[in-house]
């Protein structure tokens, strides 16, 4: 440590609230590497994922409405995030665009910009499309005597540029998503009405919003009127930040010789989970709301916290009796059962041959876990994640989402296991964080710290090489008890792309 880093080093690293034991680990990967996930199959409805009948579904729902009062509740939404992404094929129109000696139409068939197309076309039934024109007029008062190449391209600009709208530059929870009854409806908004089906009487909701601080009075402005709904807001704490090295593993520095940290990426949002209270979190991405389908949103939310309430009851009931000392044979055979079975955890040939005390103690450790039930919709070409039993360097199989990045797709049968993946994970998890005994998990204990992953960045120009923590529900839960149940698509309403707002499931009255 004291040849790689200078005392001024190590009073940084303290000051920042880093570990420097962390890193050092961190350091470990670059020059070390680390290991693909080894995927063993895709899970698969009836292998790893389960599916229920109306019937069944009902019965979970009933069970949820039934027992929620009994627990606190609280709902978690990463949405620090900039919407940069979203608008990155009108940026590439504006930077690529020649308004003096070019057509919008010779632009879309040269670059063959299917979504310039479809943006222009749809401009209209976009929620913001009001106060964009309103804006582009303002800023461009000789509006309407240009062409209409000309037009489309200021209000183009208007939407993205600095003095215009800003748009791509803003957080996306806070951008127009919806319009109901004449309001702009932002996916703050929709994100704050979906906590309705847990609500409890005469209590408030809960929910909470990870963000970049910048933008604190932004979200402020809108959840204040959210007056029956208790919100709260955590930022990805630096403490979390990964060091940058060079492309020989040493560490990359910047002006003044210091040294250069990166954001670890969502798998650093554990530690903004691990700080809630609640004894159930609900987990969903900011930006997969809908105008429609809510019933059905309703309805599988209900359907993932029965399925947790009821497996919490089930392995509760077994830790008590594993822990009492007054456990047969039998019952610790019904255990193992249960284990592998319900909770997808098979366990080694030997522990067949173990002493009933240490039996007791393993099903104990295997059961004493956080649980997450998490939603699976059929796989349609989405690009993300999706579920996969992985074998871990014990030889162990356990349920995993998986990221493409995680895996070596230069290997055949890897690449394979992953074309054949039936469902994609849309990030509808539900989480159980407390033990038997009401008391809360440390989350960061059942984080697998080498599932992180090494990615290639810029900085000044100089190509570093960064590293992203486990991703929050990759292998920053990697260790917990995990439950793929099936869910329907429309459910999964993401908004990767402007254009999406266009799709019937954004756009008001269609059912």
């Amino acid at each position: 440590m004291e040849k790689i880093f200078t005392e001024d080093d190590l009073i940084y690293i303290h000051n920042r609230g880093n570990s420097i034991e962390k890193i050092q680990q961190q350091l470990d990967f670059f020059i070390q590497g680390l290991p693909n996930v080894n995927l063993v199959r895709s899970a698969k409805v009836g292998d790893g994922i389960w599916q229920f009948s109306k019937e069944e579904v009902a019965v979970f729902v009933n069970y949820f409405d039934k027992y929620k009062k009994n627990y606190s509740i609280e709902k978690f939404v990463p949405a620090s995030g900039a919407a940069t992404r979203m608008f990155k094929f009108l940026n590439e129109f504006l930077n690529e665009f020649d308004a003096d000696n070019d057509t919008i139409n010779s632009y879309i068939n040269k670059q063959n910009a299917k979504d310039i197309s479809i943006f222009i076309f749809g401009l209209k039934n976009f929620p913001f499309y009001r106060e964009l024109k309103e804006k582009t007029i303002q800023l461009y008062p000789n509006y309407y005597d240009l062409s209409s190449d000309i037009k489309y391209y200021i209000l183009i600009k208007t939407l993205l540029s600095k003095e215009g709208l800003d748009y791509a530059n803003k957080p996306k929870g806070i951008l127009p998503f919806h319009v109901r009854d004449e309001k702009i409806i932002t996916p703050i908004e929709e994100n704050i009405f979906e906590t309705e089906f847990f609500k409890k009487e005469n209590q408030k909701t809960k929910i909470h919003f990870t963000i970049n601080k910048e933008f604190q009075l932004d979200f402020e402005k809108i959840t204040d009127q959210f007056s029956e709904c208790e919100i709260s807001y955590s930022y990805q704490n630096q403490s979390t930040d990964t060091l940058a090295v060079n492309h020989d593993n040493t560490p990359f520095r910047i002006e003044d010789n210091k040294l250069f940290f990166r954001p670890g990426g969502h798998g650093a949002l554990i530690d903004n989970l691990n700080a809630l209270q609640s004894d159930i979190i609900y987990i969903k991405n900011i930006d997969n709301v809908s105008q429609n389908h809510r019933i059905a949103i309703e309805t599988n939310k209900k359907l993932l916290g029965g399925v947790l309430i009821w497996m919490q009851y089930k392995i509760f009931n077994y830790l008590k009796l594993l822990s009492s000392g007054n456990v047969t044979e039998n019952q610790i055979n019904e255990i193992k059962d249960f284990a592998e079975k319900k909770m997808a955890f098979p366990l080694q040939e030997e522990f067949n041959f173990f002493q009933s005390d240490y039996k007791v103690e393993y099903l104990i450790k295997v059961l004493n876990r956080p649980i997450r039930v998490c939603g699976m919709v059929k796989n349609e070409g989405e690009s993300g994640g999706g579920p996969f039993w992985v074998q871990d360097e014990k030889g162990r199989q356990t349920l995993q989402i998986v990221e493409s990045s995680q895996i070596d797709l230069n290997n055949s049968s890897q690449k394979n296991i992953a074309k054949e993946a039936t469902h994609f994970n849309p990030v509808d998890i539900v989480c159980g964080v407390k033990n038997f005994k009401g008391e809360k998990f440390d989350l960061t204990q059942f984080v697998d710290p080498r599932t992180a992953f090494i990615t290639e960045k810029t900085k000044h120009g100089k190509s570093i090489k960064a590293l992203e923590l486990p991703g929050l529900w990759n292998g920053a839960m990697a260790k917990w008890t995990t439950i793929f149940v099936e869910v329907p698509l429309e459910t999964f309403n993401p908004v990767k792309t402007v254009n999406d707002l266009l799709k019937s499931s954004h756009q008001p009255d269609n059912g």
